[in-house]
């Protein structure tokens, strides 16, 4: 453990490594330091908050609209202006913050680019410290990368995508660097660092340091967000409205306070984003203690559901109500090799899909490959400006259409995707690999949340039977886990699977899945892994 020269209270306790020396300057650190000091002790209580209501959740209690906030859905109010580079946002990609991945999405043709330190990122010290020294150089204009087995030269083109950054979210914190002997917030880390190198240069490019907010479950929470990015922009010099942001929709709760985080964050908010795999996820754990709310197979859990079509069209409409945009879901696949007629009907359903959010209005929508982007561009052709007119317009969704329960069935098929797809997602991550293509579809922290907490759920609930009949027992589970790691070993031979981290990621799992607890986060879990395995 060291501390910083100069940052007195800090202290770094990962191992030195001068390739991060230029962003954990006392300066930049000093300034994550302020906002921890100011804002942790709060975001604490709001976590504490986020228990409580889990508790009654659990004992019964359904979520709602809120009707001491009625007035500000009732009210007659809107965000501010919309920065001219962020009013053309149809299609979107997403990727880690890899070097390579960066200039990729970068230079792939999308209106914009978020950068994840989130869900798509293994938050390993060197992930996470990598990623700001990339982005850095990528604002710069200066991001290189050479493969290092073909040499095949990377570089950003003229015209690039609009940066945004996705912060971890706020149960998360940076293990690696205390402030005051308490390990400082993740959120507070990625937020500042970023903001502390790039945004003066933005500015200078008539931009703006632009952010997606992940996991809010209330508006409390994007109050919390607001006071961080107005002492922020007070600390660094910044004009009032350099930082925008763009919030995630994706757990149940906060589905109810849409206007109301809109209002919150209406001098910073630019719009939400209807994040469907998260919000699955989060429906799934709210709701984890009741016995009527038990989902079927992931593959079943489309937008045509009315709970999810629900929760689109009321985001859509919210949105557009206050001035804001709607960005549409992720699109996860990724291209099929050697099979052009698998690939074709992957690809239509991507554009049924995209479709489907254009006709309700959405103003754009996210894509996980740069081979999406123009075909999903084209989907998206007449879009781009929110519809005033429609904001004007009535949406019937009620509390009982957000909480529908969907149909489906669940079966072996299902339960050994789950499993199967869980297994080798958290050993890419512990890998520090954070998105991983699978059977053509990209997964992340949030699909493989679904995988393990569905299992979960039909574990801990009697009522949950496989189309067959079959009760979903512990023996079933554990067999069909033992199979599956069998059947992983033969896909990914002996060498590799004897690694360790298979063997790591299934005990995982079978813990993740068997406890008694519905565990809130499984990367909360795997973190530990990693940091045991640093210290090694």
């Amino acid at each position: 453990m060291s501390e910083m020269a100069g940052v007195g209270g800090i202290q770094i306790t990962a191992p030195a490594d001068q390739r991060y020396d230029s962003i954990l300057t006392p300066e930049a650190l000093g300034f994550v330091a302020a906002l921890c000091r100011r804002h942790q002790a709060q975001l604490q209580a709001l976590l504490a908050a986020r228990a409580e209501r889990q508790a009654a959740f659990d004992a019964g209690a359904l979520p709602d609209f809120l009707p001491e906030t009625r007035a500000i859905r009732d009210g007659d109010w809107t965000v501010a202006p919309i920065p001219a580079d962020l009013q053309d946002r149809r299609v979107e990609i997403t990727s880690p913050v890899d070097r390579k991945l960066i200039i990729n999405a970068l230079n792939s043709g999308a209106q914009g680019y978020m950068a994840d330190f989130e869900d798509s990122a293994t938050p390993s010290w060197r992930v996470m410290m990598a990623g700001q020294v990339n982005l850095r150089d990528a604002v710069a204009g200066t991001i290189t990368y050479a493969h290092p087995e073909s040499g095949e030269h990377y570089a950003l083109n003229t015209q690039t995508a609009v940066l945004h950054v996705r912060p971890r979210g706020l149960h998360m914190v940076e293990p690696n660097i205390q402030v005051d002997g308490q390990p400082a917030a993740a959120a507070l880390v990625d937020f500042g660092l970023f903001l502390f190198h790039n945004a003066a240069r933005l500015a200078e490019q008539g931009s703006g340091a632009y952010f997606y907010l992940p996991k809010l479950q209330s508006h409390h929470e994007a109050h919390w967000w607001r006071d961080v990015f107005e002492h922020a922009q007070a600390a660094l010099g910044l004009q009032r409205g350099a930082i925008k942001a763009t919030v995630l929709i994706e757990t149940l709760p906060a589905a109810f306070e849409m206007d109301e985080i809109l209002h919150a964050l209406r001098d910073y908010a630019v719009g939400l984003n209807c994040s469907r795999w998260g919000y699955i996820f989060s429906t799934i754990k709210t709701l984890r203690a009741h016995d009527d709310r038990v989902l079927p197979d992931r593959q079943a859990l489309g937008m045509d559901q009315h709970f999810l079509d629900s929760l689109s069209r009321l985001l859509c409409h919210t949105c557009h109500k206050r001035g804001a945009l709607a960005i549409g879901g992720m699109a996860n696949w990724v291209p099929v090799n050697n099979d052009p007629a698998a690939n074709e009907k992957a690809l239509d359903k991507v554009r049924a899909d995209k479709r489907r959010e254009i006709d309700i209005g959405y103003d754009g929508t996210w894509v996980a490959h740069p081979a999406l982007v123009p075909v999903v561009a084209e989907v998206c052709a007449g879009s781009g400006a929110a519809k005033a007119a429609d904001g004007a317009a009535t949406c019937a969704v009620t509390t009982d259409d957000l909480l529908g329960r969907p149909t489906g069935e669940i079966t072996e098929a299902g339960l050994r995707n789950n499993i199967g797809v869980c297994v080798q997602y958290i050993e890419a991550w512990l890998g520090g690999q954070g998105a991983v293509a699978l059977y053509n579809l990209m997964e992340d922290a949030a699909t493989a949340e679904i995988c393990r907490v569905q299992v979960w759920q039909w574990l801990h609930h009697p009522g949950a039977a496989l189309a067959d009949g079959r009760a979903v027992t512990r023996e079933l589970f554990e067999s069909v886990l033992a199979e599956e790691l069998d059947i992983i070993q033969a896909e990914v031979g002996h060498e590799r699977f004897a690694s360790g981290r298979f063997d790591a990621a299934g005990k995982l799992m079978h813990g993740l899945c068997t406890g008694d607890d519905c565990a809130d986060f499984l990367t909360s879990a795997a973190s530990e892994w990693l940091l045991r395995a640093q210290e090694r």
